[in-house]
């Protein structure tokens, strides 16, 4: 049996279209309704490998362990040649430091007054110091600054300071000094009961004479920059003069020792 197909209608009167024709089969399904669209399909999301990233992180990594191992195998080649040097001049010119000894002290006076409340302490002394400066070397001068010169006890209680007058040491040269040293000051309490208790020894009492200057090191040409060092010299003993005569230290027993100060930032070595 054949399809019917309904006619449209005629336009209405305000010129406006008629709706689209109803087209019916013979079961009366419409078949534009019975099809619906299908949206159209989408691609699916791949991310892009991002490769050159990877070569640029590379890069840079492989760049900065380069440049550290080349750092650090140019530190070790500097540190090699300046040891080499040093062994070098070692052999070649046998460098020693210098020498201090101690030929005499004389303690002309060393008085330690309390007054009556023993609210303060005061101490007076003076010192006579013969000192010997050797330089050892063939091939090394000594160029001195001004030393500072103290003599403290056991318990480095300050009791005497005095100085010497900047010098140079020649080479296989000797120097002999004589220092006045003398202090006029006031103790704490701790200090006071320490030198009571030394000034008691019949023994004498134990005396330290320390130096403290910097000092540049001229090898032909070659001039050193100016390096600080302590003369420490310990096992003397002297006691307190009975009248208007001096004293006479002991040291024979006396050994004068020369260190290195090196000042980084504010610590010294």
């Amino acid at each position: 049996m054949a399809d019917r197909v309904y006619p449209s209608s005629k336009p209405t009167a305000n010129g406006a279209a008629n709706p689209a024709p109803n087209t019916t089969t013979a079961n009366g399904v419409n078949p534009t309704s019975a099809a619906p669209t299908k949206p159209p399909l989408r691609q699916p999301y791949r991310p892009q490998a991002q490769y050159h990233h990877r070569r640029h992180r590379r890069s840079n990594r492989n760049l900065c362990c380069c440049c550290c191992f080349w750092s650090i195998l140019i530190i070790l080649g500097i540190a090699l040649l300046a040891a080499i040097a040093g062994a070098a001049v070692y052999v070649l010119y046998r460098p020693h430091r210098p020498e201090f000894t101690v030929t005499s002290l004389r303690i002309a006076k060393l008085n330690l007054t309390t007054s009556s409340d023993a609210s303060t302490s005061h101490l007076n002394s003076l010192f006579h110091l013969a000192i010997t400066s050797k330089n050892p070397n063939s091939h090394f001068t000594f160029f001195y600054n001004d030393f500072a010169v103290t003599c403290s006890t056991s318990d480095d209680v300050q009791i005497a300071n005095g100085s010497i007058p900047a010098f140079f040491s020649d080479k296989k040269n000797e120097t002999a000094f004589r220092v006045a040293m003398l202090a006029s000051q006031g103790l704490d309490v701790d200090s006071v009961n320490s030198l009571r208790s030394d000034l008691k020894k019949k023994s004498g009492i134990p005396l330290k004479i320390e130096l403290y200057t910097k000092v540049k090191v001229k090898m032909g040409g070659l001039n050193s920059k100016k390096v600080g060092i302590r003369v420490t010299c310990d096992g003397i003993k002297g006691t307190p003069p009975k009248g208007k005569s001096p004293s006479v230290a002991s040291v024979s027993d006396s050994k004068c020792k020369v260190d290195l100060r090196i000042k980084i930032w504010k610590w010294t070595f």
